[in-house]
């Protein structure tokens, strides 16, 4: 059974009420997303249903049902409140694709906590930054990431406690370490902290150009957009078997990875492995997998491998593919339409707007390349640069604008209310991105406003990448950008200019790769170094990161006259 419906019939008379309804919330109540991801699943009489199916590389499998995620989640809020943690305390899940991390983020929403998900290949420098800002209180990980906290706990007063997760009584326990086995402190009952719509639930951190990376804050009220953009645009029904491919330390894996798949009540696998698409298509036809969230790199990496072995798996369980992160080129979709006997439909959204916003929608027409239209519900449009008034010109390339007030937009930018509000312009969130609005009203975008580097999926600040380049004490300026790539559609450049007594050289270069690699997620390492002698500013200092992306991208230089040396 399918919930597609026109896109006509969906968008017609549309209010959020919809999902509230079909969620059981009424304006004032509690809303707890770890509450409404467990218990009200096993309320329903449906605690035996299969959660979470989990392998790991080296084939180890393990399996949850929904009343295993109700006590599991339950017994991971009773400890954390054991040792002091409490509503509005910043908790932060550091961990591998293990099945602590998801139900983990449940057990801190459980107890009023914000939870605070980041990316396991962080370097400690890019971990503190994030913990830093936050004022995080304790961090959930596993022994083999914690290394990367102490290097940096002298200078993390606000943090208490590093929970081990798979502790291992060879090893004794280090400053703040505290053991904790999910599957042995099952609890089957917690009071459960009563969050209502506007309370903090997750802090997600994104990267800028101009500075250090923002944390998003989301609120419990996010779940009303999540929940029914999964049922309307991943089609997910009860009998679907979910795959989401992204990791929760980014946005993707968090709204669309374990909070909309468990509110619909729906079995998900995840597979903590590196890519390969002989594993992937394994995965599938193992598991029979139904609904498949993916990212256009991956899409891509498959491209490369083939169709060939696409043969030699059964994947005729496949139902509906859906893409996210990063522009779906039109040949990815045709290629998937080919292969699978199904294209994979894009979907546009960031970090800040929380959910789905524009996408090819299910029994909507396709176009290959297109972003598709807006969810029913949300307000888009393009918007000129200048004035922020709509362009009312089909083609034109504007920026891309929504209408405030959906349930998952971003509440404010932790620490950071003057930057939110400069997202705002004549009434209009502005997410940063280009694009234009063909006369159909189909979306097609054009790229980023602004330098942030979408490499695989994932955002790259320059500036992140640039300071710890500046660290090396070889280095004596820097410049980041991106270059073109094959798979990942882009990928990071640094320009560099040496100090004094350094010279260019492999061994130097290998120093200086060795250097960020400890500090630095593998995403946001530079692909290449260029050493130049000079790197172009304005009169007043500021280098001009726009000629050297030209340069790579092969596009007009254009305007020159602030160049200090034109």
């Amino acid at each position: 059974m399918s919930n597609i419906g026109s896109y006509e019939e969906r968008i017609e008379n549309f209010d959020w009420s919809i999902s509230e309804e079909e969620l059981g919330y009424k304006e004032g109540d509690v809303i707890n997303i770890g509450w409404y991801c467990s218990d009200r699943i096993c309320a329903q009489g449906k605690g035996d249903r299969p959660a979470l199916l989990w392998e790991n590389s080296t084939g180890e499998e393990k399996s949850y049902t929904y009343d295993d995620l109700r006590v599991c989640s339950n017994g991971i809020g009773a400890f954390l409140r054991s040792l002091g943690l409490k509503e509005g305390d910043r908790i932060c899940l550091f961990m591998d694709r293990i099945p602590e991390l998801y139900i983990g983020l449940l057990g801190i929403l459980k107890i009023g906590a914000i939870a605070q998900p980041l990316f396991s290949a962080f370097g400690d420098e890019s971990l503190f930054v994030r913990l830093e800002n936050a004022g995080t209180s304790a961090v959930i990980t596993q022994r083999k990431h914690a290394s990367k906290l102490h290097k940096i706990l002298d200078r993390l007063p606000d943090l208490k406690h590093i929970i081990i997760v798979d502790y291992d009584e060879t090893r004794p326990l280090k400053e703040k370490e505290v053991a904790f086995s999910m599957d042995a402190r099952r609890q089957d009952q917690l009071e459960i902290f009563p969050t209502r719509a506007e309370s903090p639930s997750l802090l997600h951190y994104t990267s800028g150009t101009t500075g250090m990376p923002k944390g998003v804050q989301h609120v419990h009220y996010s779940l009303i957009s999540q929940y029914l953009t999964a049922k309307w645009v991943l089609d997910i029904t009860e009998d679907d078997i979910y795959w989401c491919t992204a990791d929760p330390g980014w946005v993707t894996g968090t709204s669309y990875g374990i909070i909309a798949p468990w509110a619909l009540g729906v079995t998900q696998v995840v597979l903590d492995s590196g890519f390969s698409a002989e594993n992937w298509y394994r995965f599938i036809q193992k598991y029979r997998v139904t609904v498949w969230y993916s990212a256009p790199t991956a899409i891509r990496s498959l491209m490369k491998a083939g169709e060939e072995i696409v043969k030699q798996f059964d994947l005729s369980c496949l139902r509906h593919l859906v893409s996210v992160g990063e522009p779906l080129n039109a040949e990815a979709v045709t290629w998937s339409e080919k292969v699978f006997g199904l294209p994979f439909l894009d979907s546009y959204w960031q970090t800040e707007t929380g959910s789905i916003m524009i996408t090819n929608f299910p029994g909507m027409k396709i176009k290959p390349g297109s972003m598709g239209k807006t969810f029913p519900g949300i307000v888009g449009t393009v918007v000129d640069p200048q004035t922020y008034e709509p362009l009312q010109e089909p083609g034109r390339i504007g920026l891309i604008a929504f209408r405030p007030g959906w349930p998952a937009m971003m509440r404010t930018y932790w620490k950071n209310e003057e930057t939110y509000q400069g997202k705002f312009k004549n009434g209009w969130y502005m997410p940063g991105d280009r694009a234009r609005i063909d006369p159909q009203g189909y979306f097609w975008f054009i790229g980023r406003d602004d330098d942030v580097i979408n490499t695989a999926g994932h955002l790259v600040s320059p500036f992140e990448v640039e300071s710890v380049l500046l660290e090396h004490p070889a280095v004596a300026e820097s410049a980041v950008v991106s270059k073109p790539d094959e798979i990942n559609m882009e990928v990071v450049k640094a320009f560099v200019t040496l100090k004094p007594g350094f010279a260019v050289s492999e061994e130097l270069e290998l120093e200086i790769m060795n250097f960020i690699r400890k500090k630095l997620s593998s995403l946001a390492m530079p692909q290449e170094i260029e050493y130049v002698d000079s790197l172009p500013k304005t009169r007043s200092g500021k280098i001009m990161r726009r000629l050297l992306h030209a340069k790579e991208w092969g596009e007009e230089i254009g305007d020159t006259s602030t160049l200090e040396n034109d």
